[in-house]
Formats: structure tokens, sequence, C-alpha cells
């Protein structure tokens, strides 16, 4: 083989062996989305509806903000809420309380209260002001001289703040059952619980001005030490029942009517419904329950809570030791 055979054939050799250049490979591609991130959050999605369907305005359109069992965000403003960075504004007085609640009672859920305190009987009204059955629970009370003790949605009075005012101008005890009678509210952050009840007893009061929002009810009775200390820290002392008759589930005037007045003690709280559906039931039922009740037992509204000493002695000009 010539020499020149011999170079030609190292040099192809050589070339077959060196490693090809490398090609452009173009911007490098994004990920492919991550399958368990897609679509919403399911830690931030609402939890399904389970609470009673009521109006939420005057003019009838729902608050996108406070649906039925839509969680609250606790970090976002409210633009009905105080301002916590103005603690001098008219508004910031909400947060303290007006009023001393009584202590906890061992006997109900988390230290609620199920007796009313004293020989009293106290008849308790859930979920109003409806524009028919609150109004008629009204008249069936007044024809009997019984007071009573109504615990309101605040949806409910903000569409119907005249019941609201009738309520208290016939004497009735004033109680706050959360903004959209939300079950799981006792759940939620501290500062969702807080703002919730908040707003509730501001709709009453500005339907109501000078009566006190005694008393807190949660929805559906799920207490949680959470929702029960939110509301001692605003005035209310939570309330609880001793006697359901269970009219919600409108098992006829006749039901009702046994339950109650088999069951019914002194101190007894009875849980009946004035709204959340037809209660043409309970009403009749009053009819009833009241002549029945009154034969045997004192009956009236659980007492609006007393003013701290130091208070009642400035409005009565009198000195702590002089009451």
């Amino acid at each position: 083989m010539t020499v020149t055979a011999l170079l030609t054939s190292a040099y192809l050799l050589g070339s077959s062996s060196a490693p090809a250049e490398r090609a452009d490979p173009g911007p490098t591609p994004a990920p492919a989305p991550d399958p368990t991130r897609s679509g919403p959050d399911p830690d931030l999605m609402p939890p399904p509806v389970r609470s009673t369907a009521a109006p939420s305005s005057s003019a009838g359109t729902p608050d996108p903000d406070q649906r039925d069992g839509a969680r609250p965000d606790p970090d976002r403003p409210d633009p009905e809420q105080p301002d916590p960075q103005q603690p001098n504004s008219d508004r910031s007085a909400a947060r303290l309380p007006a009023y001393a609640p009584l202590a906890p009672d061992r006997s109900g859920p988390h230290g609620t209260r199920r007796t009313s305190g004293s020989a009293a009987v106290a008849l308790t009204f859930d979920d109003g002001p409806h524009p028919v059955h609150t109004q008629q629970t009204l008249d069936v009370l007044r024809q009997f001289g019984v007071k009573a003790t109504f615990c309101l949605v605040g949806r409910n009075v903000v569409a119907y703040p005249e019941l609201v005012r009738a309520i208290a101008a016939d004497g009735h005890t004033l109680c706050n059952h959360s903004w959209s009678h939300d079950f799981d509210l006792g759940s939620y952050p501290t500062a969702a619980i807080r703002t919730d009840l908040i707003r509730t007893s501001e709709a009453i009061r500005a339907a109501a001005p000078g009566h006190p929002v005694s008393y807190y009810r949660q929805p559906g009775g799920f207490w949680t030490p959470a929702v029960v200390e939110v509301a001692r820290e605003l005035g209310m002392t939570s309330i609880h029942w001793t006697i359901d008759p269970a009219d919600y589930f409108q098992p006829g005037a006749g039901s009702i009517t046994a339950t109650v007045t088999a069951q019914a003690v002194p101190g007894s709280i009875v849980l009946l419904h004035d709204a959340g559906g037809n209660r043409t039931g309970t009403v009749l039922a009053l009819r009833s329950i009241l002549p029945n009740l009154r034969q045997r037992l004192l009956v009236d509204a659980l007492p609006p809570m007393a003013e701290p000493a130091d208070q009642r002695s400035r409005r009565l000009h009198l000195r702590t030791g002089q009451l």
C-alpha cells in the first residue's frame, strides 16, 4: 500500500470516530402542569350548603360574600365591619361587650346554658324574622301576654328590619343566630367567627336601636369552644336548649304541643322556630302550649344581660357601693 493510501485511510477512520457537532436544541420546553394542582384548590372550596335558605337583603339579591355555607375570608377586610386600625371610630365600640354575659353552665355543650337560670320556662324562636310566621308568632304571644326570646339570622334582619323592631317593641329578648345560619361557623378561624357575630349583632342593633343583643345560639347546635368564647368576648351568653320538639321537621301542631307540654319543667329552654320553613304547625301549637304552660308554670323571656355594676351606677348616678 502506498503512503498516500495509508494517509487517506487514517483520515477517514479518525473522522468516523469523532463526536458529531451538537445541534442547537432551541428553547427549553416548560414543564408539564402538575395534574394534582389542576383546577380549584380543594382546600379553598366552600363546604356543602347545609344551612336554611333565607333572603339576604331587602332587595332580595343574595350577598355573594356570605352565601349559605360559604367560608368567610378572614384575611379580606369586610367593609361592613369595624376597622381594627381605627380604634376611635364609632363602629369599634361593637367589639366591646356592653353587657356582662352570664357565667358558663356546665350542663350545656362547651359551657352553653341549657336552662333559663330561674323558675321560668323560656320559649325561644330561631331563624327569623320571617315576613309571615314571625308576625303570626308575635300575635299569639301578645294574645296570651307571654314574652319570649328571638334568635335572629343577620340576613333576615337586614331584609325585614321592621319585624325586628316589632319584636323589641313587644318586650321580647334579642339573640344573635349568626349571619347566614352556617352550621360550620364554629369550625372557622376565630377572626372569621368574630366577623360573623359582629356583623349580625350590628344589623340587629341597627334595626332596633337601644335594645341589647344579649345571647348567641349556634345554628344546628354545632357548638365549639371557639364560638362560645368569641360570643362571650362580645358580651353574649351562649344558649342551648332543654326541650326540642323538632318543629323544623314540621311534625304537626299536635306533636309539637305534646312534646313541649309533657317535658316542660321550671327552668326549661324550649327550642322552636318562626322561620326556616313553613311554621304554620308551630304557630297553631302555640295556641295550645301557652295556656297549658301558664296554668302550671311561669313562662317568660330570657332576661337581657345585667349591666356591669360600674355602668349601672353611672346611669343611675349612684356609687357602686350604694347598689
